[in-house]
Protein backbone atom coordinates (compact mmCIF):
# COMPACT_ATOMS: atom_id res chain seq x y z
CA UNK A 1 0.00 0.00 0.00
CA UNK A 2 1.76 3.08 -1.23
CA UNK A 3 -0.78 5.36 0.39
CA UNK A 4 0.14 4.37 3.97
CA UNK A 5 2.68 6.84 5.37
CA UNK A 6 5.10 6.51 8.28
CA UNK A 7 5.47 9.75 10.22
CA UNK A 8 8.59 9.96 12.40
CA UNK A 9 9.83 12.53 14.90
CA UNK A 10 6.32 13.59 15.91
CA UNK A 11 6.24 16.09 18.75
CA UNK A 12 4.92 14.64 22.00
CA UNK A 13 2.47 17.57 22.11
CA UNK A 14 0.92 16.70 18.73
CA UNK A 15 -2.43 14.93 18.60
CA UNK A 16 -3.98 12.63 16.03
CA UNK A 17 -6.29 15.52 15.11
CA UNK A 18 -3.22 17.71 14.44
CA UNK A 19 -1.88 15.05 12.06
CA UNK A 20 -5.23 14.54 10.38
CA UNK A 21 -5.78 18.26 9.81
CA UNK A 22 -2.25 18.84 8.51
CA UNK A 23 -2.36 15.97 6.00
CA UNK A 24 -5.90 16.87 4.91
CA UNK A 25 -4.41 19.88 3.10
CA UNK A 26 -2.79 17.47 0.61
CA UNK A 27 -5.65 15.06 -0.08
CA UNK A 28 -8.26 12.85 1.54
CA UNK A 29 -7.10 11.31 4.82
CA UNK A 30 -8.57 7.94 5.71
CA UNK A 31 -6.82 7.52 9.07
CA UNK A 32 -4.24 9.22 11.29
CA UNK A 33 -2.74 7.33 14.22
CA UNK A 34 -0.03 8.20 16.75
CA UNK A 35 1.51 5.14 18.37
CA UNK A 36 1.35 5.15 22.16
CA UNK A 37 3.52 3.41 24.73
CA UNK A 38 1.56 0.50 26.26
CA UNK A 39 2.65 1.19 29.81
CA UNK A 40 2.65 4.98 30.06
CA UNK A 41 0.07 5.84 27.38
CA UNK A 42 2.42 8.55 26.07
CA UNK A 43 3.27 9.10 22.43
CA UNK A 44 6.23 7.09 21.15
CA UNK A 45 7.05 9.92 18.71
CA UNK A 46 5.87 8.24 15.51
CA UNK A 47 2.65 7.33 13.77
CA UNK A 48 0.92 6.51 10.53
CA UNK A 49 -1.36 8.36 8.14
CA UNK A 50 -3.36 6.59 5.46
CA UNK A 51 -4.20 8.75 2.45
CA UNK A 52 -6.99 7.86 0.00
CA UNK A 53 -4.70 7.56 -3.04
CA UNK A 54 -1.05 7.16 -3.93
CA UNK A 55 -1.17 10.62 -5.51
CA UNK A 56 -2.38 12.15 -2.24
CA UNK A 57 0.38 10.30 -0.37
CA UNK A 58 3.05 11.54 -2.79
CA UNK A 59 1.77 15.12 -2.46
CA UNK A 60 1.88 14.88 1.34
CA UNK A 61 5.43 13.48 1.31
CA UNK A 62 6.65 16.20 -1.04
CA UNK A 63 5.08 18.96 1.06
CA UNK A 64 5.56 17.71 4.61
CA UNK A 65 8.81 15.73 4.86
CA UNK A 66 11.07 17.87 7.07
CA UNK A 67 8.30 20.33 7.94
CA UNK A 68 7.59 21.43 11.48
CA UNK A 69 4.68 20.13 13.54
CA UNK A 70 4.47 21.45 17.11
CA UNK A 71 8.15 22.37 17.17
CA UNK A 72 9.72 19.25 15.58
CA UNK A 73 10.56 18.50 11.93
CA UNK A 74 8.65 15.41 10.81
CA UNK A 75 10.02 12.59 8.70
CA UNK A 76 7.35 11.51 6.20
CA UNK A 77 7.79 8.47 3.98
CA UNK A 78 5.98 5.42 2.62
CA UNK A 79 5.40 2.92 5.43
CA UNK A 80 7.09 -0.46 5.08
CA UNK A 81 5.00 -3.49 5.99
CA UNK A 82 6.20 -5.56 8.95
CA UNK A 83 5.94 -8.65 6.76
CA UNK A 84 8.30 -7.21 4.12
CA UNK A 85 11.68 -8.93 4.05
CA UNK A 86 14.57 -6.76 5.15
CA UNK A 87 17.26 -6.05 2.59
CA UNK A 88 20.09 -6.69 5.02
CA UNK A 89 18.69 -9.98 6.35
CA UNK A 90 21.55 -12.43 6.91
CA UNK A 91 19.47 -15.26 5.45
CA UNK A 92 18.74 -13.45 2.20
Amino acid sequence: MKNNLFIGNISYQASENDLFDLFLKYGKVEDAKIILDRESGRSRGFGFVTMATEEDAEAAIAALDGQDLCGRPMAVKIAVSKSSPRRHDANA
